[in-house]
């Protein structure tokens, strides 16, 4: 086996672990990486037909980079639907991602009785994640769960709920407490500052609104 048979067969495998990813991110990523060393390997070889397909795929793979990075901090990309603790469908997707939760949120325990304010992070009818919160002390935000779903795991929906939606400033909170223990936490990317096991964010103040 030569060094052009070596390229040849990591682009292949760079293409089929690509398949593999669970995060559409990293997954367009990487299949756009085994595309180009496939693209240099059948020129090298003279097979044109591999080449254009590649080339197509290729650029496949660009232009749904291009929107995904282009919309990921976009407003009208995500938003922030406020449901009940008591919410069936909150109930079925808490079920459906338990394990995953568990994985990256092991002090967490779900209580549909306890008093927490809880909201779906959705885009278009997809949901991209859950926020589960309830107020420590006054005006300190105590986050009981921060989950995203695999798929949406190299984007930033949290910073919807946390800089952008005002849902925690207009209930006149001014401080945001991440869970303690969280596993490869991402707070660090949203402003937060360390404190302890846990991430803390301050929030700027809610503005009054004056009445005529």
């Amino acid at each position: 086996m030569n060094w052009l048979d070596l390229i040849g067969w990591a682009g292949s495998a760079v293409l089929v672990w690509s398949l593999l990813q669970s995060r559409i991110l990293r997954l367009r990523a990487l299949n756009l990486v085994g595309c180009l060393v496939l693209i240099g390997y059948n020129a090298a070889l003279e097979v044109w037909p591999m080449v254009g397909l590649n080339i197509v795929l290729a650029v496949i793979n660009i232009w749904y980079l291009r929107g995904m990075l282009a919309t990921r901090h976009d407003e009208q990309t995500y938003q922030v639907v406020e449901v009940g603790v008591g919410d069936q469908f909150l109930a079925h997707t808490l079920r459906v991602h338990e394990a995953d939760i568990t994985r990256f949120n092991p002090g967490f325990h779900w209580d549909p009785a306890a008093e927490r304010s809880a909201f779906l992070v959705v885009t278009a009818d997809e949901v991209v994640g859950v926020v589960l919160s309830h107020a420590e002390t006054p005006g300190v935000a105590q986050i009981d769960l921060d989950y995203v779903t695999p798929k949406f795991r190299d984007f930033t929906p949290g910073e919807f709920v946390y800089r952008r939606s005002r849902l925690f400033t207009e209930r006149g909170f001014h401080r945001v407490v991440s869970p303690p223990g969280m596993v490869a936490p991402y707070y660090h990317r949203l402003g937060f500052r360390p404190e302890g096991d846990s991430y803390v964010l301050d929030l700027p103040a809610s503005p009054v609104t004056g009445s005529a």
